[in-house]
Parts: structure tokens; C-alpha cells; sequence
């Protein structure tokens, strides 16, 4: 008698930075629904915030650590709703007030050299993980998307490259390993990388320049400019947002040379935070935003920013990260530090 088996079920995507929601769902939940996450986030910015004003300890630190001391609330489902929004909704919307903090002066002060110079480090990055991945038994196209989702914006980026190339040739598995490597390493690189930056002695511009080309999530790198200080935040904003938005040549440069299976593939275009981000800067640079108002948005952002870096180190999938073999982490942590090295490079031979 034949015998039909079952096809396994895929294995759940690790919750991760989403800028553009194409990772998971958006949490159709009432408030109701939303309360139990956002009050254990609540909680934890609060603490965090506590911290940072009584002991000068820098918030989005402070942030980082309680939510990874949190991790295992992750495992309640009850949260999983408010733990989504306030790492992705809050955000995006914190992305978009930090542009109150900048003006197109500080952009143009970057110049075309920095500019090119993202350009040309995002490539390097990709072409490492590339050679890495054939160093270490893979094919370019798993190199491919661990290099990207490193030089360009994290987890989404791994998704969007995933989406691009196909199943066949990067599949849910290296999908799911790459997330994890993400994360973590992006969460160690927010404490790590101003301490680095502290100790090479740079200046603001410098290493704010160093941290948004190197670190991989949009919520680590503002984490980590802003822990170094308020002007080197603004600046890896800018720099991190500017390598968001190559997201989608890369992923024209991809269909080009890597066609998917399936034929044509549409990937994202520019996130509407990051034009209200540059909007928002451009309103700011005319003048017509009154005190009061830009002092009220700016502090909006820093809540908004610490609330969501404290969600998504609740989210973080520490414990996958154990599951995992040695060899993909190993292309991931090369990937990671050549964007840090050619980062530190470009700051202080470029930028400085």
C-alpha cells in the first residue's frame, strides 16, 4: 500500500529588524492586544532611562542591555504583538524625527567623496561575503546574501536578497542562519563599535561615519552614534540611511547577474522613513520648524529609538544562534569585518 509523506513544515523565520514588513505580518492586534508588549517595552526604556540620567550611562545602551537581559519574554506570545510593533512601527517613526536633529548642511558637509565612499564599501562588503562563502564550501549566491544583508540594512536585506534569488538557491535554512548571525552580531557591534571608535580617538564626524557604514540594523547603528554622541548620531543617520537606500540597485544588480527562478522579481524601492527622514531634515534646514516644536520632536525620537532598540534585543534569537554550525557565522563574521575595517579606513583616511 502506498504511502504519501508529509512534507516537513518550515521552519519559523527568527524575529528580527523588519524595516519593511515583509519578514512578518504587521501585527493586526487591537490596543488591548498591543498592551502586554509595549508595557514590558515601556518598562525597560523607563529603566533604561533611569540609568542614563542618574549614572551618565548612554540610554540606547542602557536600552540594548535590559532588552537582552529581557530575551526570555520573547518565549510569551502575549507580547509578540506589542514586541513587533514597537521594534518596527516606533522605529520607523523615530527614523523619521531624527531628521529634526539635521539639516542639509551636515549632509552636504559629508560630501560627494563620503558618499561614493558608501557606495564603494557596500560593494567591497558583498564581494567579501561572496569570496568567504566559496572559501568556506557555499556558492556565491548564500554569499550574496550574507554579504548584502551586512552592507546594506540587516535582516531586511537578507529578505529582500532571499526574495530575489530564489528558493534554489538560497534557501529558508541559510535564510534563517543569516538572521541570527544578523542580530547578534549587529547587537555586539552596537556595544562594541563606539567603544572602538572612542579608543582610535575620533571625531564626531569620524564616528558617526565609521558606525553607519559598518554596523548591519538601522536600530543598532542610531544605538551606537547616539551612545558615542548626539553628532556622531545624526551623522551614522545619515550615513545608514544612504546605504538603505541602495538596497534596491543592489537588488537590480542581482536579478541582472542572478536572475531568480521564477523570472521577474520586484524589490523594494526606498522606504517611505527614509524620504520622510531627508523631508523632514529639508523642513528643519528652511527654519520654519518653531523650538519648541523641534525640542518636543527630538525627544520623541530618543523614546521612539530607545523603545525600539529595547524591543528588538527582546526579540533577538539568541538561542538559534547556538543551533547554528560554524562555517555560516563564519562568512557573516568576515562580511562584518570588512564593512568595519574598510569603515575605519574610509573615516580616517577619507573622512578625516
Amino acid at each position: 500500500m502506498a504511502t504519501t509523506q508529509a512534507k516537513p513544515a518550515k521552519r519559523p523565520l527568527p524575529m528580527a529588524a523588519d524595516l519593511y514588513g515583509d519578514i512578518e505580518p504587521s501585527p493586526k492586534s487591537t490596543w488591548r492586544g498591543l498592551f502586554p508588549g509595549l508595557a514590558v517595552v515601556a518598562a525597560g526604556t523607563l529603566s533604561a532611562g533611569f540609568i542614563s540620567d542618574h549614572y551618565g550611562a548612554p540610554l540606547t545602551l542602557m536600552a540594548l542591555l535590559i532588552g537582552l537581559a529581557l530575551n526570555f519574554l520573547n518565549a510569551d506570545a502575549r507580547l509578540h504583538d506589542g514586541l513587533s510593533f514597537a521594534s518596527r512601527s516606533l522605529l520607523r517613526w523615530g527614523i523619521v524625527l531624527v531628521g529634526v536633529r539635521v539639516t542639509f548642511g551636515q549632509i552636504m558637509a559629508l560630501g560627494p567623496v563620503a558618499l561614493l565612499s558608501v557606495v564603494v564599501i557596500v560593494a567591497l562588503v558583498i564581494g567579501v561575503g561572496v569570496l568567504a562563502a566559496r572559501r568556506f564550501g557555499f556558492d556565491s549566491a548564500f554569499g550574496v546574501l550574507a554579504g548584502g544583508a551586512v552592507a546594506i540594512c540587516g535582516a531586511s536585506a537578507a529578505l529582500a536578497l532571499a526574495t530575489t534569488l530564489g528558493e534554489r538557491r538560497a534557501s529558508q535554512a541559510q535564510l534563517t542562519i543569516v538572521l541570527v548571525g544578523i542580530s547578534a552580531m549587529s547587537a555586539a557591534a552596537m556595544v562594541l563599535y563606539p567603544i572602538l571608535a572612542h579608543a582610535m580617538m575620533l571625531t564626531d564626524l569620524q564616528a558617526g561615519f565609521m558606525l553607519g557604514a559598518a554596523i548591519h540594523d538601522v536600530a543598532q547603528t542610531l544605538g551606537a552614534g547616539y551612545a558615542f554622541s548626539p553628532g556622531a548620531g545624526d551623522i551614522a543617520a545619515i550615513v545608514k540611511l544612504t546605504r538603505v537606500a541602495l538596497l534596491a540597485p543592489v537588488l537590480a544588480v542581482v536579478v541582472l547577474f542572478l536572475p531568480n527562478e521564477g523570472g521577474k522579481t520586484k524589490g523594494p524601492g526606498v522606504p517611505w522613513f527614509v524620504i520622510g527622514f531627508f523631508v523632514v531634515a529639508g523642513v528643519h534646514s528652511l527654519g520654519i520648524i518653531p523650538p519648541l516644536v523641534a525640542t518636543g520632536a527630538e525627544k520623541l525620537a530618543t523614546a521612539a529609538l530607545a523603545a525600539a532598540v529595547t524591543a528588538t534585543a527582546i526579540r533577538s534569537p539568541m538561542r538559534q544562534l547556538l543551533e547554528a554550525g560554524p562555517k555560516p557565522l563564519l562568512v557573516i563574521g568576515a562580511a562584518t569585518v570588512a564593512a568595519l575595517v574598510l569603515a575605519g579606513l574610509a573615516a580616517v583616511f577619507v573622512i578625516g
